[in-house]
């Protein structure tokens, strides 16, 4: 399935791409570029652009740094979130604390959504 995306984003979305968080890296290249699906970077998505997007399951998966406990941070990710799944995508959000200290628990996450 293909998704309409703001095409004023590519160019950030090509950034993104190219200097992935050291955690973003860490998922990437230990866990997500195995799996047996196609798994996009940076996909944009609407006026968004996720992290990694799995299509044929409908998932997105953001890794969020410390920023995200801001409360008005969670505002905007809770309005995304509702946004991504009006068009049937489901959002995992993994804080980059747990993904550092409980890789395999977030690994085990994910693919029990998967399933």
């Amino acid at each position: 399935m293909s998704y309409v995306y703001n095409k004023n984003n590519k160019e950030n979305a090509k950034k993104l791409r190219k200097r992935m968080t050291p955690e973003e890296r860490h998922l990437w290249y230990d866990f997500l570029k195995e799996l047996p699906y196609t798994v996009n970077r940076q996909k944009m998505i609407g006026n968004y652009i996720v992290d990694f997007f799995i299509a044929e399951k409908r998932i997105a998966i953001e890794l969020d740094g410390s920023q995200h406990t801001l409360e008005v941070n969670k505002e905007a990710d809770n309005e995304r979130d509702k946004d991504l799944y009006r068009l049937g995508i489901t959002v995992l959000r993994i804080s980059n604390s747990l993904l550092n200290e409980r890789f395999n628990y977030v690994c085990d996450k994910i693919m029990k959504y998967l399933e």
